[in-house]
C-alpha cells in the first residue's frame, strides 16, 4: 500500500524555522512527483512546492526564497525546510503524490495520494 505521513509541524515564533518531513512508503519515485500543499483557516488549498523525479523543484511566489523542498530517496522522505516563518504561513501542511506526467508544479487535482497533514502555527 501507498502511504504518506507528515511530521515536523509545531508552534513557532515569527522569524523561526521548521523542517517538515513526508515519509513515503510504497512509491516509486521514478513514477511520481511529490508536492507540499497548505490549507490555511478560511482559505483553499495552496500548492506550495513540488519536486519531480529528476529533482526539478518549483515554489509558489508567496514562499519562494524562504521554503526549500528536497528529497532523500534512500530514506523515501521528502522534506520542506521553512525559514523566516510568518504568521500568514500558519496552516495545515500536507504532502501529496501524483503520477508523473510531466515536471512540476503538481496541482491539487493531479494528486493521487495524500497524507493527513501536520499543523504549523506561527505566532508570537
Amino acid at each position: 500500500q501507498l502511504h504518506l505521513v507528515e511530521s515536523g509541524g509545531g508552534l513557532v515564533y515569527p522569524g523561526g524555522s521548521l523542517r517538515l518531513s513526508c515519509t513515503t512508503s510504497g512509491f516509486n519515485s521514478e513514477y511520481h512527483n511529490f508536492g507540499w500543499f497548505r490549507l490555511a483557516p478560511g482559505k483553499g488549498y495552496e500548492d506550495v512546492s513540488c519536486i519531480d523525479r529528476d529533482g526539478v523543484t518549483t515554489y509558489a511566489a508567496s514562499v519562494k526564497d524562504r521554503f526549500t523542498i528536497s528529497r532523500d530517496k534512500a530514506k523515501q522522505t521528502v522534506y520542506l525546510q521553512i525559514d523566516n516563518l510568518k504568521p500568514e504561513d500558519t496552516a495545515k501542511y500536507l504532502c501529496g503524490a501524483g503520477l508523473y506526467s510531466g515536471s512540476c508544479p503538481l496541482s491539487y487535482g493531479a494528486v493521487n495520494y495524500w497524507g493527513k497533514g501536520t499543523l504549523v502555527n506561527v505566532s508570537s
